[in-house]
């Protein structure tokens, strides 16, 4: 069963809504990530220096995953745009209801996602 319009127009709010806090955060984390540390000089440990490199390595890794999920975000605005909101990618399917509830960006049914992370299609 198709999208509504009604329900096209509510997943493209949530989307929008979506992108804005996600661009939002990632300005904020590349900020924090280039920014210099104010703290350091001579009377600080290696070993928080250590501590500092390590969040600074996890803050880049989750700002990598966020930029991801902003490139999915913006996937599926293109696909309500050019009217395949809803539709699989990969097989053509419908993606259920549910799955777009959870995942509003979902461009793929949850099996098609399975078997491309496996490296099956």
């Amino acid at each position: 069963m198709a999208l509504s319009s009604s329900q096209i127009a509510y997943f493209k709010k949530r989307l929008e809504d979506l992108q804005k806090k996600m661009t939002s955060l990632l300005r904020g984390t590349t900020a924090d990530v280039k920014s210099p540390d104010e703290g350091k000089g001579y009377s600080q440990h290696q070993a928080d220096e250590g501590t500092d490199d390590f969040n600074r390595t996890i803050t880049i890794e989750v700002t990598d995953k966020e930029v991801e999920i902003l490139r999915q975000i913006e996937r599926a605005l293109e696909k309500i745009d050019d009217h395949s909101y809803g539709v699989c990618d990969l097989t053509g399917e419908e993606i259920p209801l549910p799955r777009l509830e959870a995942v509003p960006y979902a461009t793929m049914t949850v099996k098609a996602q399975e078997k491309r992370e496996k490296g099956l299609l």
